[in-house]
């Protein structure tokens, strides 16, 4: 129960004085770490409306940055199924964060108790942890005065990866039910991914070590704990060589390393040293992208991004789903969004003969599309993502009668990938068991995986413009409707080019328009891009112009 006397007197000492304003995006609040206590405190507020609204059900909250660098932190809530916060709570996430003064936050509160129609009698209840980032404690701090401003009752799950955090707030509020998801505690998730890894391997022989950048986050004492759970390859199971997990010198988080690194400048960390044709992969600084890539016998980099993933997890999904005998009962697809490559868009439709949705940028987006399909394969190209299984769909491969031992181990592995996957949110650790799982069942190694179809070249460029917001997109990000004539410079610049592609979309985060191209060459995506990064700045500037004269 929470009153306003005790909302004031915490929001005191986390005043909001930075005069800067506040916005809960995808990736909830995220700056510079000494801009965030006062958000912090206000989240804490949050998760107590959210938990009472929801008759108690607990709340997660997430503190972390991802692939940020080490000043970075931010702060996130997790609904009670581990899924995102519910979008239209964003609004009101925002709504307490930029309350001017304490007692305009207390007023902001108590506004939310009666527009929500909470019950505060009703007890609120929350998870937490962190990641490794030095600001972390001293966050945690504002976290609990809020929790006890607000009669929160919390359990401090201390450092752990984002999606294990997912992980827990699901097991919580599932425990005793039939939708029972695990044990809600770390050593609970190391169990359960470990015996479907086993179960999903099937006796299946992984070749090689794997070399795994950790970011020097989180990531590598979770993945060093996770190993003490999995035999080594001589046993049945696989060899993971940590590079990158130093966690004491917090200024070498996400330097020079993981997944965003790999992605962006298209090599492999310096410290990976791997082989030729050895598979490599990188997490973020919190555990939830993955990308893999591999150096070829010419010594050639070669990224398997999140597109290859996917196409991988549903390629697998779907030969699985026909082995057991429930082709026609699973619909398998997948969900992309503007920046999937076109090539891998044509293989899941033309080769694997599996539908496709294109989303809005953003992992909500994704995982909300998935769940229209019985099994929804996703994953964005920077490595988040994740396969969702349909309540109809768990039913179905839980209740199947295999009427072959072929049916029958098929369907053996399916359910252990049930297991596997955390459906929660991506996960970079049970995500690479899966990688590993495929490529075992396939006897691939990383270059029969880059051969199954080839990318068309492309280019991504940042344009910074003086108002993003005159930028407005449709068709889930792949046109513009705004400026007035931008769309149609665009299209007469990619109909010159083979194979052409492009699109233009507003930063989410900062004054500046993100342009993606693609084509028949790389000089010519690069060109194209350039290109119609030249029409951005002209339309912004004309229409700036345009206003500024009325």
């Amino acid at each position: 129960m929470a009153s306003t006397q005790s909302i004031t007197e915490g929001s005191a000492k986390y005043p909001n004085s930075t005069g800067r304003t506040f916005q809960y995006g995808t990736a909830g609040f995220r700056m510079k770490a000494n801009l965030l206590d006062s958000v912090v405190y206000r989240v804490a507020i949050l998760a107590s409306l959210r938990s009472r609204k929801l008759h108690g059900q607990t709340i997660g909250v997430m503190i972390t940055a991802s692939h940020n660098p080490p000043e970075d932190n931010g702060v996130k809530l997790v609904d009670p199924m581990g899924e995102m916060l519910e979008g239209s709570w964003e609004t009101h996430a925002t709504t307490l964060a930029n309350a001017p003064s304490d007692k305009a936050l207390a007023e902001v509160y108590n506004k939310l108790v009666q527009d929500l129609n909470v019950d505060q009698s009703i007890h609120a209840r929350a998870v937490f942890a962190r990641d490794t980032r030095a600001s972390g404690p001293h966050l945690v701090a504002a976290l609990l005065e809020g929790f006890n401003a607000v009669g929160v009752e919390y359990v401090d799950h201390k450092l752990l990866t984002t999606p294990q955090l997912h992980y827990v707030t699901r097991c919580v509020n599932t425990r005793g039910t039939s939708f029972d998801y695990g044990d809600p505690t770390e050593q609970g998730y190391y169990k359960k991914t470990a015996k479907a890894f086993k179960a999903a391997l099937g006796g299946r022989k992984i070749h090689g070590p794997l070399t795994v950048d950790c970011a020097n986050g989180v990531g590598g004492p979770k993945l060093t704990e996770l190993i003490k759970y999995i035999p080594k390859a001589a046993q049945g199971g696989i060899d993971i060589k940590i590079v990158n997990d130093d966690v004491v010198n917090s200024e070498r988080l996400n330097h020079q390393c993981g997944a965003d690194f790999v992605k962006t400048n298209q090599r492999a960390p310096p410290a990976s040293q791997a082989n030729p044709l050895e598979r490599c992969c990188s997490l973020d600084g919190d555990a939830d992208r993955l990308i893999y890539y591999f150096i070829d016998k010419d010594s050639n980099f070669r990224l398997l991004d999140g597109d290859r993933i996917a196409t991988l997890a549903a390629l697998f999904i779907g030969d699985l789903a026909r082995n057991a005998g429930l082709g026609e009962k699973l619909r398998v697809g997948v969900v992309q969004t503007a920046y999937a490559n076109g090539a891998s868009t044509s293989y899941v439709t033309q080769d694997l003969k599996l539908p496709t949705s294109c989303t809005n940028t953003g992992v909500k987006h994704l995982h909300h599309a998935a769940t229209k399909y019985d099994v929804g394969v996703y994953f964005e190209a920077n490595g988040h993502g994740t396969v969702v299984f349909s309540e109809l769909a768990l039913k179905r491969i839980n209740k199947y009668e295999p009427r072959s031992p072929a049916q029958a181990s098929a369907l053996d592995t399916l359910k252990a990938l049930t297991d596997l996957i955390n459906q929660t949110t991506g996960d970079a650790l049970s995500d690479l068991l899966l990688v590993e799982v495929i490529l075992a069942h396939k006897s691939w190694s990383p270059k029969e995986w880059d051969l199954t179809y080839t990318d068309l070249p492309n280019r991504l460029v940042r344009i910074e413009v003086p108002d993003r917001n005159i930028f407005k997109a449709v068709d889930a990000e792949r046109r513009l409707e705004s400026p007035p004539g931008a769309q149609s410079r665009i299209d007469a610049l990619v109909g010159k080019y083979k194979n052409g592609r492009s699109f233009a979309r507003a930063s989410g985060t900062e004054d500046a328009v993100r342009v993606y191209a693609e084509a028949a060459t790389k000089g010519e995506a690069d060109e194209l891009a350039q290109l119609v990064g030249k029409t951005v700045v002209e339309v912004a500037s004309q229409f700036v112009q345009s206003a500024g004269s009325k």
